[in-house]
């Protein structure tokens, strides 16, 4: 049995809190015993294999790094600064992958095994995690998880990286101030919570903003309330959705609303509340184009329980959304491709 093994066995089989610093204590104490030569770093490895996703957490400390995808044991790719590299780091074997992930889930009463084979979860640090294993994956278990990485804090910061230009920067600025909705429409990893963390900070501070989110990752200054979903636990109990959050919060007294991610029947909701004087509000949605993002938005909201009429709610989509923002990536790279104006009929790029 090697050092790491014997520490780890005994810190188990020990009253040591698992609590990562009760834990880097005590394994520095047993190094100077049982290795006293050893590198600093084993320190590391012996703690993030007893909490967190274990090898991953030394990809995670990277601030560079926003995505890490595991496709089994030996396989684990990082997205650094939008590009994607294989990264040095296995597990054993898949039973440590599955162990990882439920050691950072189960405190949140989620679990993960053949009854319940995927799950999703929003990490201590606010990291949004999904994990799946056989039977719904094929081979071997998946995770993916994804950070959210604050590069850049101003538009200015995203003129100077080429992301977008000055005067797409003024313009939006000015939307912020003249109170438009905005739609940030873009696919994965285009940047689009960045810009909307960007935008809502340039909202006057007297007004009272309230953000809804799956996970929550938008920072904003300001008169803010912060509302975020919550998955179903292990029971099939206690899920709170981002059509509930949106009601409530509508109760909240909200100068503006701002929606992390679209992506259910809360569409409806959203769409009623940017009509109903909540101007200046924001959110975003996966689409290839600004128009997409109004098909792809009506077609949500369409997706609930009530019987809304299809004319209705592209009508009232069309007179809420004022604009909305394209983002695209290529070879790694983001930019702001367009900012379309939201017409009766159609969409008009305007910069």
């Amino acid at each position: 049995m090697g050092v790491i093994e014997r520490i780890t066995a005994n810190l188990i089989e020990s009253d040591v809190p698992f609590d990562r610093q009760q834990l880097s204590i005590a394994v520095r104490r047993m190094i100077k015993e049982e290795a006293p030569l050893a590198s600093p770093e084993l320190v590391e490895q012996v703690v993030d294999g007893l909490v967190g996703l274990g090898p991953l957490e030394t990809l995670l400390r990277d601030p560079l790094v926003s995505d890490v995808l595991v496709n089994g044991a030996r396989q684990v790719f990082v997205d650094r600064e939008g590009v994607l590299t294989e990264a040095a780091v296995t597990f054993p074997d898949d039973a440590a992958v599955v162990a990882a992930v439920e050691r950072v889930i189960a405190p949140l009463g989620l679990r993960l095994d053949r009854a319940s084979p995927m799950v999703d979860a929003r990490l201590v640090d606010g990291s949004r995690l999904h994990a799946a294993i056989p039977p719904a994956t094929v081979d071997h278990p998946v995770v993916a998880v994804r950070r959210f990485v604050k590069s850049v804090d101003s538009l200015p910061a995203l003129v100077e990286r080429g992301v977008m230009t000055e005067g797409q920067g003024h313009y939006l600025s000015e939307a912020v101030l003249n109170r438009r909705n905005i739609v940030i429409s873009g696919g994965t990893g285009t940047g689009k919570t960045t810009l909307l963390n960007i935008l809502g900070g340039l909202i006057p501070a007297r007004e009272r903003i309230v953000t809804i989110e799956d996970a929550a990752e938008l920072s904003l200054p300001g008169h803010v309330v912060r509302l975020e979903g919550r998955p179903a636990n292990a029971e099939g109990k206690g899920e709170i959705s981002l059509r509930t959050l949106l009601r409530s919060a509508l109760r909240l007294r909200p100068d503006r609303l701002i929606v992390g991610e679209v992506r259910g029947p809360e569409a409806l909701d959203m769409i009623s509340a940017l009509n109903t004087g909540h101007g200046g509000s924001m959110s975003t949605v996966h689409a290839n184009s600004p128009e997409e993002a109004l098909w792809r938005l009506e077609t949500l909201a369409l997706s609930g329980e009530e019987r809304v009429g299809e004319l209705a709610v592209r009508r009232q989509l069309r007179s809420a959304v004022h604009l909305v923002v394209q983002l695209e990536k290529r070879d790694g790279f983001r930019r702001l491709s367009e900012i379309a104006a939201v017409e009766a009929e159609r969409t008009r790029v305007v910069c």
